[in-house]
């Protein structure tokens, strides 16, 4: 038989203290002295008691929960922004729930109804897209939402990206520089903000040259898709270099090239992406790409969404974070290109 669960009255009885006492010690922001507070922590430890979160939640109306939800995680981009995303947050005091959903608006409305359930102070959507009515449902319910890395159309929205559309400017630009004509693109999932403004980005500024895309083909944010798309895409007529949605689609890409077509990287095509993942900078691929300051966009998600937890009237904000295109050795440089 296991022992019945601590009360606080037996920490208090303990320690010598009131059970107010021991109630504040336990909330984050509530006043309690050094002294108290190493006396109730003391006996607490000794006892093996642990505070209830979720009833002191239904007392103060606060959880201290956030929930984060994410599509998925095979994009190298997202666990380490993710990482620093949740210890942001636990640095803030808040404890944080993860719940997997489908690039979908279908699905993630499902579970986000699911995460309001569990009486969340706020809700971070990473690369997901959000129905209009979900938004509404989250601000009737009074929980901030904030999207990271992804937005949308709607001025009611809080989110936070990188600049994709100068990125994919930028990238148009290096590979002009290197005198490219031939240019190709693929595409990621076309219903993310992501791949629209990058894409939108790159032929804006290849019409200022007075180019199109040679070839364009759609890999959906996938290995096996991005694969498949660049056997398409050299089949007949191959660019003379190409530019990828994010990185994780352009391994696979790079690997297909030099290991499936016997193609050489950059002399025979020069490649590019987005994000800069940690894998970008290895020997084997050494790939040129655009970085997303992850470190930034985290900062600026939380300050967002602690800032309408905080302030109920505060106003949505999209924040796009510009990021440097890092060269390396996948693509041929531009004669006296400084980045």
């Amino acid at each position: 038989m296991g022992m019945g669960k601590v009360t606080s009255a037996e920490v208090a009885a303990k320690a010598g203290v009131s059970q107010s006492a021991v109630s504040r010690v336990f909330t984050p922001g509530a006043s309690a002295s050094s002294a108290t507070a190493a006396k109730v922590k003391k006996a607490a430890k000794e006892l093996g008691y642990r505070p209830n979160v979720l009833a002191r939640a239904m007392v103060s109306g606060k959880s201290r929960i956030i929930g984060l939800v994410v599509a998925y995680l095979d994009n190298q981009f997202y666990p380490e922004a993710l990482q620093r995303l949740s210890n942001a947050l636990q640095a803030e005091g808040y404890h944080v729930l993860v719940f997997m959903a489908s690039q979908t608006a279908g699905d993630i409305d499902g579970v986000v109804e699911e995460i309001l359930d569990y009486q969340v102070d706020g809700i971070v959507a990473a690369s997901v897209a959000m129905s209009s009515d979900l938004t509404e449902r989250c601000r009737v319910a009074g929980v901030p939402l904030v999207l990271f890395n992804r937005a949308q159309d709607s001025a009611e929205i809080s989110a936070v990206t990188s600049d994709n559309l100068a990125g994919g400017q930028k990238v148009a630009e290096f590979l002009l520089a290197a005198g490219h004509k031939k240019i190709g693109y693929i595409a990621g999932w076309e219903g993310a903000s992501t791949q629209r403004d990058r894409e939108l980005g790159f032929t804006q500024e290849l019409a200022k040259a007075g180019l199109s895309l040679h070839s364009r083909e759609l890999g959906q944010y996938t290995m096996q898709g991005a694969r498949e798309a660049t056997l398409r895409m050299f089949a007949t007529d191959p660019p003379e270099a190409v530019f990828v949605a994010n990185d994780h689609m352009c391994f696979a890409v790079m690997d297909t090239l030099r290991f499936e077509l016997g193609l050489s990287v950059p002399q025979d095509v020069s490649v590019v992406g987005y994000d800069d993942v940690p894998m970008a900078a290895w020997p084997a691929y050494s790939l040129t790409t655009v970085r997303q300051p992850a470190g930034r966009m985290v900062a600026q998600t939380v300050s967002l969404l602690l800032s309408q937890i905080n302030t109920q009237s505060a106003a949505p904000q999209q924040i796009r974070i510009d990021g440097p295109l890092v060269v390396r050795g996948s693509t041929k440089i531009p004669k006296g290109w400084t980045s």
